[in-house]
């Protein structure tokens, strides 16, 4: 081969080289999801929608139900345990790669994926670690003695060495359990197990790597071979005990780092049910942490009708009536970004712990809209609990804040599950979706326009500024993001408040309002439990 030749076949192949890796390193920037502009959904499937009339929801029923979230506007589904479980709520965990049968098969969750991945909707579930169930195979074989295969898997300890933990009888603000260590009823050998929520959920070891690895693994195996975008992690906090929080802050940055070797775009949100200042340092291991404090003080601030700011505070909440929540946030929010830069805070107004909305705010249909407004005009990625967008009511006991899904009037509803007699939520004190769907003013079509409104990148990236309109009762913000801005304002008061016009001076067009607001020049007339949206 002539040198000129072999000049040119060496020039192309490097030519090639240079472009597969161009291509490579393209595909390898796509990208990653940009979960500030997702708004979630929670499901607790037993009483979502019931396909095969058995009385419980399941997996094909809300299968069925995807194209009602697409339209109602939903990025991503918060699913609740799913696992194999002796409990109705399933938090108790016998399988981790498993799905209980009263929901269906891992092949029907699959197909549930695909369909949800079609229509552009993230899926993150519920993973179960800080604890097993009683039942799980692990713990069975912990209990037969010390020499078991699987005693160190979980927490032991000599009775008369947590005597006094034994004795303190506590509850904690994520916990009415009042005892920790438990007997195991036969034992001779006198060590009690750790269980911080109750007996029925020993808390696993994670001292030992074994216990690591195994839900690593588990981990990987939802993410690799069944194709979940990520994991809303329980207790969070309890990995350790309190005064091991830096071993808890460990863990999770660990978990976040395997998690992230099976898909380095995967979303994980934790329960940390604490104060901003001790909630933040878990933000290294997580995408994305709920705010208990933001739900509490917009419930708080609907009700008492003026501006309240709440911080967890050991067993309850401290008020502030003097803050706003604009600076609460402007305050906050750099701590969790210290741990995380990339840190995503999650919204919410109550969850599956909680009494449901519509019942703390009296079932009245104006302050639940004024709610709703409010945590989609804050800052924030927003979780709607289900059945929330249509006003369903609900007080603990928990069961009762889990009630069937209305989708038709019964006469009507073949989807309907029936696992229990609903007590607060029925056709006649809550309109299902179908009659919801029909009204323009119904709870459900305002929930609708307000996830539109969250999609506008002022909304989901934008930040908060006070607007101080030193009137009592009004609720009144900023958001700006590259170079848009608009003005917020909120009436909490049950009476029409009139506004001095000159702090939306320069916000003269109207992009959404709730009740028939009044402007003139000089002026802003809003009606009681009113909201408008004004931009430049």
């Amino acid at each position: 081969m002539k040198l000129q030749q072999l000049s040119i076949l060496i020039l192309c192949l490097i030519m090639a080289m240079a472009c597969s890796q161009t291509q490579t390193a393209q595909e390898e920037s796509v990208p990653s999801t940009d979960w500030s502009k997702k708004v979630f959904y929670e499901i607790f499937v037993q009483s979502f929608a019931d396909s095969n009339g058995d009385g419980i929801g399941d997996i094909p029923g809300m299968t069925s139900k995807l194209d009602y979230l697409k339209d109602l506007g939903i990025d991503a589904i918060w699913l609740m345990p799913m696992s194999p479980s002796p409990s109705y709520h399933k938090y108790d965990v016998v399988d981790y790669r498993g799905i209980h049968p009263d929901y269906g098969t891992l092949e029907d969750f699959k197909k549930f994926l695909d369909e949800a991945h079609a229509r552009d909707i993230k899926v993150v579930m519920d993973f179960v670690i800080n604890h097993s169930g009683y039942d799980h195979p692990w713990f069975q074989d912990a209990m037969s003695g010390k020499d078991a295969k699987y005693r160190d898997y979980y927490v032991w300890a000599d009775k008369d060495s947590v005597a006094e933990q034994i004795a303190k009888k506590e509850t904690s603000f994520d916990s009415d359990n009042i005892r920790q260590w438990h007997p195991v009823a036969g034992d001779t050998t006198m060590e009690h197990y750790y269980g911080f929520f109750y007996g029925g959920m020993p808390d696993l070891n994670y001292d030992n790597p074994a216990v690591r690895t195994e839900m690593y693994d588990a981990g990987k195996f939802w993410l690799e071979q069944i194709g979940v975008d990520g994991f809303r992690l329980d207790a969070a906090k309890h990995i350790y005990p309190d005064d091991r929080a830096k071993d808890s802050h460990a863990f999770w940055k660990e978990f976040k780092t395997e998690m992230e070797k099976a898909n380095p775009d995967v979303y994980l949100i934790g329960e940390v049910w604490a104060d901003a200042s001790t909630a933040s340092p878990y933000a290294a291991g997580f995408t994305s942490l709920f705010n208990f404090d933001r739900a509490f003080s917009i419930l708080e601030s609907v009700n008492k009708e003026k501006v309240v700011a709440a911080n967890i505070e050991g067993h309850g909440y401290e008020i502030d009536s003097s803050a706003n929540i604009a600076d609460v946030i402007n305050t906050s929010l750099p701590w969790f970004k210290k741990y995380n830069a990339d840190f995503v805070e999650a919204s919410f107004l109550s969850n599956h712990d909680q009494n449901r909305v519509a019942s703390v705010l009296g079932d009245d249909e104006a302050k639940i809209k004024l709610a709703a407004s409010l945590l989609f005009t804050l800052p924030g990625t927003p979780y709607i609990y289900y059945g929330e967008e249509i006003g369903m009511l609900g007080m603990k006991p928990d069961e009762n804040i889990r009630e069937p899904m209305l989708w038709e009037m019964v006469s009507s509803d073949q989807m309907r599950t029936s696992w229990m007699e609903a007590v607060y939520t029925t056709d006649d004190s809550v309109s299902p979706v179908a009659v919801q769907q029909a009204d323009d003013g119904s709870i459900l079509n305002h929930y609708k326009a307000l996830v539109a409104l969250k999609k506008e990148d002022v909304f989901s990236l934008g930040d908060i500024q006070n607007l101080d309109f030193k009137k009592s009762g009004i609720i009144a913000f900023t958001r700006s993001y590259n170079g848009e801005s608009v003005a917020v304002v909120h009436n909490l008061s049950n009476q029409s408040i009139e506004l001095n016009d000159d702090l939306l001076s320069l916000y003269k067009t109207l992009v959404w309002q709730e009740g028939d607001a009044e402007r003139a020049e000089s002026f802003l007339k809003l009606p009681a439990r009113g909201s408008v949206v004004y931009k430049k």
